[in-house]
């Protein structure tokens, strides 16, 4: 695919579709549908579609799934994070999220280290003590426990600065992040909507933030610095994610929800919760694996 007009790429709308993430070692793309409980993988073709190669159902809710160098998946399921195996043998790690408390685990993916960074949601509103957590073979730590919504995660292509979005307060953060130790600096206001929710995120090979704006149906590109330099518009108003993908990562993925339209948006926007592809005539920056490590694993069989 040589355009840089927005595609279709799926056959199949979804109810959530959100966090695509880009299985280098396999060249296939994962992601999922959050309120059907499915982790979905998939082949990327050069004219931009992407065929569904493989979707796996899980009795819960999906909130983000990244890949290791082996082809192990890490999965945030409701309130715990597991293990899928190759082989589809499940090993449970830790809950993050105690039962019946109304929150579930939401968006979530590796650090250039390989530690797994999820978050949390209330899922009948908004809240200011939902977390953010780092998880490695050491445990978990809290990085956030005053978030309204935790959600898309990106770091700067030195490593050195993380990126966090707090959806309902329609705030995206920076701070400074040492990689090899996983500590978090101080955390600072870096962009402001006033329109919108920022989503899901990621950042290309350029150090710049490409942001899902829920509720607009746009993709937003920003600087270094916090500027708006690119606004693509997509014909589903509620943008969930994107990420980069191809072998080249220069296909920018973009995944996008139908659950909150009523019939007459579903009749007006009839490619909602479809993942539409663009190549936007930059590349990502490499999306890095998880490490394989969470802590207590105890292997039971799916």
């Amino acid at each position: 695919m040589t355009t840089t007009e927005l595609l279709v790429a799926t056959e199949d709308p979804y109810v959530l579709a959100e966090g695509p993430f880009w299985d280098a070692p396999r060249e296939r793309l994962l992601w999922i549908d959050v309120e059907a409980g499915l982790v979905l993988a998939g082949t990327l073709a050069e004219d931009g579609t992407i065929t569904v190669a493989e979707s796996i159902s899980f009795d819960g809710k999906v909130g983000a799934v990244a890949a290791s160098e082996p082809g192990d998946w890490i999965i945030a399921l409701d309130g715990a994070l597991v293990r899928r195996r190759p082989d589809g043998l499940i090993e449970p790690g830790p809950d993050l999220v105690p039962a019946g408390s109304g929150r579930r685990l939401n968006d979530g993916k590796p650090d250039p280290h390989g530690r797994f960074l999820v978050g949390s949601l209330r899922m009948d509103g908004a809240s200011d003590t939902e977390h953010l957590w780092v998880v490695d073979e050491h445990g978990v730590q809290i990085i956030d426990e005053d978030l309204s919504l935790s959600n898309g995660l990106a770091w700067s292509t030195d490593g050195a600065t993380f990126y966090s979005v707090d959806t309902e307060r329609r705030t995206v953060f920076r701070r400074f992040w040492d990689v090899a130790s996983g500590e978090a600096g101080t955390r600072e206001a870096h962009i402001h909507f006033a329109d919108g929710y920022p989503d899901g995120m990621t950042i290309d090979a350029e150090g710049h933030l490409w942001i899902a704006v829920w509720g607009l149906g746009q993709v937003h590109r920003y600087s270094p610095a916090g500027e708006l330099v690119r606004v693509i518009n997509v014909p589903a108003p509620f943008t969930s994610s994107v990420g980069f993908a191809g072998a080249d990562l220069a296909t920018l993925v973009i995944t996008t929800s139908y659950r909150d339209h009523d019939e007459a948006g579903r009749t007006a926007y009839p490619n909602a919760g479809r993942l539409f592809t663009i190549r936007p005539g930059v590349v990502g920056a490499p999306q890095p694996l998880w490490s394989g490590r969470i802590p207590h694993a105890t292997e039971r069989t799916s």
